[in-house]
């Protein structure tokens, strides 16, 4: 008798351990379900996500536009001006600043005036959303265009902040569709990544000159006010002593 209950206790044992073990089968299964579940989301979510309201940057003059340049190529000063289409300065600089630099100093014929992609932003952070790297990919395909200007306008028009999904690919194809941009084109550009070399061109020839933030701007390969946004009066002055041979 007392062998039969210690088999029965033992039995009990074995199917109160094979319960618990099914059990945690079944949690480990769920969670692992539930994660995958959750990862599929956050990479799928964004490419269902609509596009957001474009809003449209008040116009600008574009004088003797080519690709990313604007003005006389012989101009006598040359600026270049580095930025991340991400940066807030940047965004400052673009809307406050550079439509004096054209008015006063391009249309001029003082200066020819050029912008270079530093996106640096994105970094090599996994989570990163290569927002900085995309949006200079969609400037480029809308360079081929001929419309890099009003692209440049547009990104910095639309910027909400670091990597939160003001340039996620579908707005930027919104972008695009308002820029006016021959939509097919522009696709098979932004998707082929067609213009990597030039920006990673870009890229390195800020670090030769010293950028290690942005805006940059240089006065014929001098930096202006490193360090801080320069003001238009900065690189007017500048510009002047260029001229002058100082």
């Amino acid at each position: 008798m007392s062998s039969t209950k210690e088999l029965s206790k033992r039995q009990a044992r074995r199917e109160e351990i094979r319960a618990k073990e099914k059990r945690g089968r079944i949690i480990g299964i769920s969670l692992v379900t539930i994660g995958a579940i959750l990862l599929a989301f956050l990479f799928i979510y964004p490419s269902m996500k609509p596009a957001s309201e474009v809003l449209t940057p008040e116009p600008h003059s574009y004088p003797a536009s080519d690709n990313t340049s604007l003005g006389d190529p012989k101009a006598p000063v040359k600026v270049d001006v580095y930025e991340d289409f991400q940066c807030p300065a940047c965004r400052t600089f673009s809307e406050d600043i550079e439509p004096l630099i054209v008015k006063n100093l391009v249309q001029t014929g003082k200066v020819y005036y050029t912008f270079h992609n530093y996106p640096f932003i994105d970094g090599d952070t996994v989570n990163s959303g290569k927002e900085s790297d995309q949006s200079a990919n969609a400037s480029m395909c809308a360079a081929e265009q001929g419309k890099f200007w009003e692209m440049h306008g547009i990104i910095f028009a639309n910027w909400n902040g670091e990597n939160l999904g003001a340039y996620s690919d579908k707005n930027l194809r919104a972008f695009a569709e308002k820029a006016e941009l021959d939509m097919d084109a522009f696709d098979a550009c932004f998707d082929a990544n067609k213009y990597q070399k030039e920006i990673q061109a870009d890229f390195d020839g800020g670090i030769k000159l010293g950028v290690n933030g942005t805006p940059s701007v240089f006065v014929n390969d001098q930096i202006i006010n490193p360090g801080y946004i320069p003001s238009y009066e900065d690189i007017a002055a500048a510009v002047e002593a260029a001229l002058a041979g100082n």
